[in-house]
């Protein structure tokens, strides 16, 4: 009989088999911990995207008009407030849960998510003061977020041995990403319902998460005695908040030009930025306890898979934006559906993508266990390159089913990077150094994401600003709006048009207003029908559309050449030497 006993390494908690020399992890926990931490990331993404649907329910709810000049910047925070805060806290909550225990903070992330998501329902305000609540409490739902996001694939990871480690991993980074897709659904149908029923659909999942994660989970992990690197903390998140916020602003029009990158506040925002995340990585080198291990990126697999990951990110974060503009402005009212219905039916059309994901994601997580991460993390993004180069040659009015078949090639080949890059991430890391590693990760990839939908929009405007104005003008004319009117309306800036269709609002009846009055009745009928419109942007929206897919091309094409430098199959020699087949054991030098 094989004598089996308990050994108490430095990472985690075996059951070794003397006989067979390999580690049995206990198999009920090891799912309990992946179960848990799917479901916290998969509620964290789905909220991260449930608002975007349903803004248009939200700001009637609280009786505010977004598309309002003076109301744009409320807008830009419900959107980009959740994505900004959770990127600037990553890397410090996975830090003190390298300090503190990963799942005592995971613990309190979903307390504290599922709270603020109670008080989100809660307002009883109107106007500008019920929006500022909103968003105030939606950052601090962000807070909750960011715990659970900096601590979940530490958890997997102490929990799973090496050589399973890219499956789960793979489910759980399918969930995120998957979530992001699947909020669009249901803040489109519940929206219509209740406003307060988006943020209310979160509680019973986070309460039943909370109460399962404080009685199940277990710390397997290192806690490295430490103290808090305050400067480091305070130069990282002033820089990255300056940063962010800057790109968010940069997307506003600034006096009469359509953007607002001339700005001196967002050149200040920007460039003030750069200066404190520069100081902070001094900061770094000279600190007793940084928060930041810069040697970490000593270790090419570690580097590599994070340059590879901010790429990634680079060319998917702004375009699932765009892809949904295209089809709320242009093919779904083409197709006979009325602009108000378009949010819903956006993102139900936009399921291919998430197929993609959830299919390819966990294979290329197993498959990357055995075979390791290169190959998967390369040619994904190989063949999302591919994708967004066919998505260019598809005419604006396009055939759904060929849509549909890129959308889930892009789907697949986003998942067959994903799942192989974290775990080739997370295996590169030394044990006690995970949490700040998968906060790092995940920061690259939130802060990219920002970036992203700032250059997407930017290329789109830029190609809108250069000829729709005079193809607005020539179009209302020729429908009898009067000139002066046409003029005022052809010179406002562009975003307020891309938001309008992206709330579902009939953009040129937002845009006329009053005018419409002014307009014989039959041509008016035919100025806010379904066919004016899209027949009218989509020649300027076409040429940033184009731009817009190189740039996510090339993002990918760099993405696959970083994911190629990480080298073979990788584990960190601090990884117990049990969970290894030693002919898979590849340090580097």
């Amino acid at each position: 009989m094989a004598q089996t006993e308990t050994v108490r390494g430095p990472v985690e908690h075996h059951w070794y088999d003397m006989e067979h020399g390999h580690v049995t992890h206990p198999s009920r926990y090891k799912w309990i911990a992946l179960s848990n931490t799917t479901i916290g990331m998969l509620m964290s993404t789905i909220n991260s995207s449930i608002v975007l649907i349903a803004l248009p329910n939200i700001f009637n709810g609280i009786k505010l008009n977004p598309l309002s000049p003076a109301n744009t910047g409320y807008l830009l925070w419900m959107l980009m407030g959740f994505l900004v805060v959770t990127a600037v806290l990553v890397v410090s909550f996975g830090r003190i849960g390298d300090m503190f225990g990963r799942v005592r903070m995971y613990n309190l992330g979903f307390a504290v998510f599922t709270l603020f998501s109670i008080l989100l329902s809660l307002t009883w305000m109107h106007g500008q003061a019920a929006a500022m609540y909103l968003i105030i409490m939606r950052v601090f739902q962000g807070v909750g977020a960011a715990f659970l996001m900096a601590n979940s694939s530490a958890i997997i990871t102490d929990a799973f041995p090496a050589n399973q480690r890219g499956m789960a991993l793979g489910i759980n980074q399918v969930a995120a990403i998957a979530g992001s897709f699947i909020g669009l659904i249901i803040g489109g149908l519940l929206g219509p319902f209740d406003w307060r029923l988006v943020f209310l659909v979160s509680v019973p999942v986070g309460l039943f998460g909370t109460f399962w994660a404080y009685f199940k989970l277990e710390e397997h992990g290192v806690r490295t005695p430490s103290k808090i690197d305050w400067w480091g903390n305070l130069t990282f998140a002033v820089g990255l908040i300056l940063l962010l916020v800057g790109i968010t602003y940069g997307i506003e029009p600034y006096g009469t030009s359509s953007m607002g990158w001339t700005n001196p506040s967002v050149l200040l925002e920007l460039f003030g930025g750069v200066l404190f995340l520069v100081i902070f990585g001094i900061v770094e080198t000279k600190v007793a306890h940084p928060m930041i291990q810069l040697h970490l990126f000593k270790i090419r697999a570690f580097t590599a898979g994070n340059i590879a990951s901010l790429l990634a990110s680079l060319g998917r974060g702004g375009m699932m934006f765009i892809l949904i503009i295209w089809l709320q402005g242009i093919w779904l009212p083409l197709h006979g559906y009325s602009f108000a219905r378009t949010p819903l039916w956006a993102g139900i059309y936009m399921v291919p993508m998430t197929l993609g994901f959830l299919i390819s994601g966990p294979l290329s997580g197993w498959l990357s266990d055995r075979y390791g991460a290169r190959p998967f993390a390369t040619g994904g993004m190989v063949l999302a390159a591919i994708s967004f180069a066919l998505l260019e040659l598809l005419p604006l009015n396009f055939s759904y089913i060929d849509f549909a078949l890129l959308l889930l090639l892009n789907g697949l080949s986003m998942g067959i990077f994903a799942s192989p890059n974290r775990a080739g991430v997370m295996n590169a890391l030394p044990a006690d150094q995970r949490g700040a590693g998968a906060g790092m990760l995940n920061t690259f990839q939130n802060s990219a994401m920002v970036l992203s939908i700032g250059i997407f929009f930017s290329l789109i405007i830029v190609g809108l600003s250069s000829s729709l104005p005079f193809s607005l003008y020539h179009g209302l004319v020729n429908q009898g709006v009067p000139s002066v009117d046409a003029n005022r309306i052809s010179h406002l800036p562009p975003i307020g048009t891309l938001f309008a269709a992206f709330l579902g609002y009939n953009p040129i009846q937002h845009l006329l207003g009053p005018a419409l009055t002014r307009v014989d009745p039959t041509k008016a009928s035919y100025l806010i029908g379904r066919s004016f419109f899209p027949s009218l942007i989509s020649a300027p929206f076409k040429k940033g559309l184009d731009v817009a897919f190189d740039f996510a091309l090339v993002a990918c094409l760099l993405a696959a050449g970083a994911s190629w430098m990480r080298g073979g199959k990788y584990y960190h020699q601090d990884a117990p030497a049990q969970d290894l087949d030693p002919s898979e054991m590849i340090v580097e030098e």
